[in-house]
């Protein structure tokens, strides 16, 4: 179990990492256009992450990993 705690960090960390190396200009237009958005909007976007995560870790487990 904590084993695949680590690998999805791992992959995160990974993902994130290569949007900050390889895009920075276009992550600085991202944040101004979040921070131009407001609060509750942010709110919901961040909670269908969230649901679009965990079904995505759902299907995974289903699937055998």
């Amino acid at each position: 179990m904590i084993e695949t705690l680590f690998l999805a960090l791992g992959l995160v960390l990974i993902v994130e990492g290569l949007v900050y190396a390889l895009a920075p200009s276009i992550i600085e237009g991202l944040l101004a256009a979040l921070r131009a958005l407001p609060i509750e909007q942010r709110r919901y976007m961040g909670l269908a992450a969230l649901a679009l995560g965990l079904a995505l870790v759902w299907v995974a487990k289903a699937l055998g990993a």
